[in-house]
């Protein structure tokens, strides 16, 4: 049966989506940019502070699941410039640093709120 996942330890909905759905184990959690739930507005800061408190915000949803970090099996990274991806990827593996999900990566034309990062992540036990 699919469940609703929502936490205070992470950004609200800003839109008619659930910030995540657990069917079947497996926990599909909505991409996910640089709002800082204390205040609900995004970060200031360089792709590496963005991408820190995106993935502070996915850990927050994994943990209201009964998930971790661990259980990540997909991410999709969805960044505003490509020149970013050093800097996002290293601060990625200060969270993946074992048990390392498969994971794409895309620059597109626009984020919401102009962020520059917003990452999606499935995660299943």
């Amino acid at each position: 049966m699919k469940k609703i996942i929502s936490t205070p330890n992470a950004p609200a909905a800003i839109g008619p989506y659930s910030q995540a759905v657990e069917i079947n184990n497996t926990l599909y959690i909505s991409g996910q940019i640089p709002i800082d739930p204390k205040t609900g507005k995004m970060i200031e800061g360089d792709i590496k502070e963005q991408t820190r408190q995106v993935l502070k915000n996915i850990d927050a949803i994994l943990q209201a699941a009964g998930y971790s970090l661990v259980h990540v099996v997909k991410s999709t990274c969805l960044l505003s410039d490509m020149s970013d991806f050093k800097a996002m990827n290293e601060v990625y593996g200060e969270f993946y640093f074992e048990h390392q999900p498969a994971r794409a990566a895309f620059a597109v034309k626009g984020l919401p709120l102009g962020a520059l990062i917003e990452i999606e992540t499935i995660a299943a036990k």
